[in-house]
């Protein structure tokens, strides 16, 4: 979209549409009604590389703590755990991403490829925001990948 800003990754643009807000551990939320939907970023979805497994650990209209553990998610990359980012309840789970976790690999990882709802009352990053923080631990993130690679 012309109005999202951009992260440049390398040669990668990691899109950062303005019409949500983000987290420090690169997921969006976008408001619907009286909550959240809640996915990975393109800058989180381009670490992770293809995503062919998700699970979750909890189940729907559970309340939770910031930073609880609520799946796992693998990739080429790595298995790693999900951490609720807020404190809250997590409302539902995307459901088609548990038989076909590809929407999240897609362009519209911004759209179909939602992974929760939930209902939280946090403060979230701007759009601008979070490309500072995207922008601040570009050089360690940079690191880590080459230490990976080697």
């Amino acid at each position: 979209m012309p109005d999202d800003l951009v992260f440049m990754m390398g040669n990668f643009e990691a899109r950062i549409p303005q019409d949500r807000v983000y987290s420090k551990s690169h997921l969006w939320f976008q408001q619907t009604a009286d909550h959240w939907r809640v996915g990975f970023t393109a800058y989180s979805v381009r670490l992770l590389q293809d995503v062919y497994f998700l699970d979750w650990f909890i189940d729907p209209f559970t309340n939770v703590q910031e930073k609880q553990k609520i799946g796992e998610i693998e990739s080429s990359k790595a298995l790693s755990d999900l951490y609720v980012p807020a404190g809250g309840r997590i409302l539902e789970f995307n459901e088609e991403l548990l038989n076909d976790p590809s929407a999240i690999n897609q362009a519209d990882n911004y759209d179909k490829g939602w992974l929760f709802e939930m209902e939280a009352d946090a403060q979230w990053l701007t759009p601008a925001e979070y490309l500072q923080v995207l922008d601040d631990g570009w050089e360690q993130t940079q690191r880590i990948i080459k230490g990976q690679l080697n």
